[in-house]
């Protein structure tokens, strides 16, 4: 039959409790678990007055910005609106039903003031590594490292050539993202090697067609992570090219040793990581096992022999060709010492021209010229010691844990809507990927934590 009409009249009294209402599995419940800010106001206490009204509680505006990241709501006007309407949310932002939402403004001002300055979201994605590690979910024995493009907040046809004269002067570039761009310019003397474009809205942005789609403007992601479950050790924002992106591994391993005392015994990267410079810091300076392809453009495929095909004698230090002639550097001990390495860090090794005149390889060795000559890096043993890895069974396994970075890389732009920043600037497009990083390692861990202990890790019980 036909149910009785509601009564549409308030009633004076409710018995209401939010806790009720949140289901035992939802995502919030968990990560909540996970979260300890029990010493957020004391990292920040010296960015509060002593006197004058009292301000938003920052860990209301912290949570709020968890939730935010979590379910992909980086717009703080409708994070606030969100957080207003969905019980969940407020349950986790700890307000009660008639609690007040701060306004949208209050974001803000805290994020590009007291939040940056005090570097609140970098303590705060560390505390959330270190409780990872508690939880046992840190192995510390293989670290992998990888860098995703992020797009910018700028538009490409707002983009200025290089060459092409920019008044900085005009009031209508006034805005924090040229500020710290004009900054940059006056402490790193980068006012010579200008990109070529720049984006009159967020100068620090790279201007890239990486992706195989259109150019636009861009920032790199990059991530460390331990490759036991997929923990993300360390985070930076860079510029999108080859060079700032093993830099930045470099900042990452050196940071992550400083602040949780870990250093892996091998690291798991791409070829852009397998640069001579870089594996020879790896092997000679943090004793780190490169399980990294080696960046070798000598390889030929027209038929001619290529370097690899010659024998390195290193007691010799010459390079001898199938036909066994020698190639030697410039270089003569307890003479005129004359080390000819040029630009690249590369040693060039000659064969004699008469060796080379009646050889009967010379149209497959060096058809084009008089003699063979090979470049040889002087961190040629670092590259040779991760050739050596390549060939081992443990290499392949590395390769497979690589893939843990992609699927963060996914899940980073497909779950958290992270695929284009709102924040400008380096700056903020470092806020942003630590934000996004802290949640990822908050949803891992509360995931894990509820399918039971780890059977092995830093923390794990013994």
């Amino acid at each position: 039959m036909m149910g009785f009409q509601t009564d549409s009249q308030d009633r004076l009294f409710y018995s209401f409790n939010l806790e009720d209402h949140i289901p035992q599995n939802h995502l919030l419940r968990g990560i909540n678990q996970c979260l300890d800010l029990s010493e957020l106001r004391q990292h920040l206490a010296s960015y509060y007055s002593h006197t004058g009204r009292p301000s938003i509680d920052p860990e209301l505006m912290i949570r709020m910005l968890i939730v935010g990241y979590s379910y992909g709501i980086r717009s703080e006007r409708r994070l606030c609106e969100e957080v207003h309407l969905n019980l969940a949310y407020r349950w986790f932002c700890r307000l009660g039903l008639e609690d007040a939402v701060p306004d949208h403004s209050t974001f803000s001002k805290n994020r590009h003031g007291r939040f940056r300055e005090s570097g609140t979201f970098r303590w705060l994605f560390d505390e959330v590594v270190r409780r990872c590690m508690a939880a046992g979910l840190v192995k510390g024995e293989g670290f992998a490292v990888d860098a995703s493009i992020i797009a910018a907040d700028a538009s490409g046809p707002r983009g200025i050539s290089k060459g092409e004269d920019i008044d900085w002067t005009n009031p209508a570039l006034n805005t924090r993202a040229v500020r710290e761009y004009l900054e940059a310019l006056d402490e790193e003397a980068l006012a010579e090697t200008l990109p070529r474009r720049i984006s009159l809205t967020d100068p620090q942005s790279s201007w890239t067609g990486a992706t195989g789609d259109q150019p636009f403007f861009a920032y790199s992601t990059n991530y460390l992570i331990d490759t036991d479950h997929g923990v993300i050790l360390d985070v930076e924002a860079t510029p999108v090219n080859r060079t700032a992106e093993a830099g930045s591994t470099k900042v990452m391993i050196e940071r992550v040793e400083q602040r949780f005392d870990l250093k892996p015994e091998r690291l798991i990267g791409d070829t852009a990581y397998g640069a001579a410079p870089m594996l020879a810091w790896l092997v000679e300076e943090k004793a780190i096992e490169p399980h990294v392809p080696v960046w070798d453009k000598t390889e030929r495929f027209d038929g001619t022999l290529s370097s690899n095909d010659f024998q390195w004698h290193e007691a010799a230090n010459e390079y001898r060709c199938p036909e066994g002639h020698a190639l030697r550097s410039n270089w003569r001990p307890f003479k005129n010492v004359r080390t000819h390495i040029t630009k690249a860090d590369t040693i060039i090794y000659r064969s004699r021209q008469s060796d080379c005149a009646d050889c009967p390889m010379k149209a497959r060795c060096c058809p084009n010229t008089p003699f063979r000559k090979i470049a040889r890096s002087v961190h040629e043993s670092a590259r040779d010691v991760a050739r050596r890895i390549a060939t081992t069974p443990e290499y392949q396994r590395s390769r497979r844990e690589r893939k843990k970075v992609e699927v963060l890389f996914a899940h980073l732009k497909r779950i958290l809507k992270l695929d284009r920043l709102r924040l400008r600037g380096l700056a903020g497009a470092t806020d942003e990927f630590t934000l996004a990083a802290t949640v990822q390692n908050l949803r891992r861990m509360a995931k894990l934590i509820a399918q039971g202990p780890p059977l092995h890790g830093i923390g794990a019980p013994a």
